[in-house]
């Protein structure tokens, strides 16, 4: 707990096995409440692990994607209570120690949003990002920020931490499903204008950390561009689309909540 504020860290997984342990041994535990896994649909031994360490561990029975393993994460922040919620990948990739930073900036009252940005600094490739990625990376954030009138040094990080009322208000069953989550939920931030804050946080690229590969990769970064658009277009009154738009069915609210959580075990 930080400033009186109960913090939660979910962990959205599949097939960390291998790497779940090393995370969960780095993750702050004085500051941190509540910590919440979604497997979404493993073939290992990542849901034992996980219960084994003490973890509250839901499960999909089958693979969803990525950004349905998010929504299921945050449904369950939000039921169990959470103030700050910090999104940590459990594949170590990123350093957990962390987590008490992007909490405190959230419990300090100036940021509603914090970014654990790898461009920041000189991490990214210094960590074994691939040269293409990096240059993907700085390409679609120049894009992004032109279109949506931010300042960012990226919008790709999956480290981020959000205040509960960011996720309460944002509609975030509207967004996608895949890899794209991640960067309509930066989208919307910026749309609702919450105030986002960065840090800056090393990276390492290892075999067991998670990745997607080239072709998925062109499919998020054409994503990317799409959702940059829309942003604009709806800013100009142009075009509505849902992602921006906070219809109650899209809302994380109490029925959404036991909605999401009841398809998992």
């Amino acid at each position: 707990m930080i400033e009186g504020r109960k913090v939660a860290v979910v962990l959205p997984a599949y097939n960390a096995a291998r790497t779940l342990r090393r995370t969960y041994d780095e993750i702050p535990h004085d500051v941190v409440d509540d910590i919440i896994l979604t497997d979404d649909g493993s073939h290992d031994d990542t849901c034992a692990i996980a219960r084994t360490l003490g973890i509250h561990t839901l499960m999909h029975p089958s693979n969803r994607g990525y950004g349905a393993n998010q929504k299921t994460c945050y449904a369950a922040a939000l039921e169990r209570g959470a103030d700050i919620v910090v999104m940590l990948h459990p594949d170590y990739q990123y350093t957990p120690r962390l987590v008490t930073a992007m909490a405190s900036m959230l419990a300090s009252d100036h940021y509603d949003v914090i970014l654990a940005s790898r461009i920041l600094g000189n991490g990214a490739l210094r960590g074994g990002m691939p040269l293409y990625k990096y240059f993907a990376n700085r390409c679609l954030t120049w894009f992004q920020n032109l279109m949506m009138g931010q300042k960012l040094s990226e919008y790709h990080s999956g480290y981020r931490a959000w205040n509960r009322n960011v996720l309460e208000r944002m509609p975030l069953l509207a967004c996608s499903d895949d890899f794209l989550f991640d960067n309509q939920m930066m989208a919307q931030a910026a749309w609702y204008e919450f105030r986002i804050g960065e840090i800056s946080c090393p990276t390492h690229y290892f075999p067991e950390a998670s990745s997607i590969d080239f072709r998925r990769s062109v499919v998020y970064g054409l994503g990317v561009v799409r959702t940059s658009i829309e942003y604009r277009l709806a800013r100009l009154g142009l075009k509505r689309s849902p992602i921006f738009t906070a219809a109650p069915e899209a809302l994380l609210g109490e029925d959404n909540l036991q909605a999401v959580l009841a398809e998992c075990r």
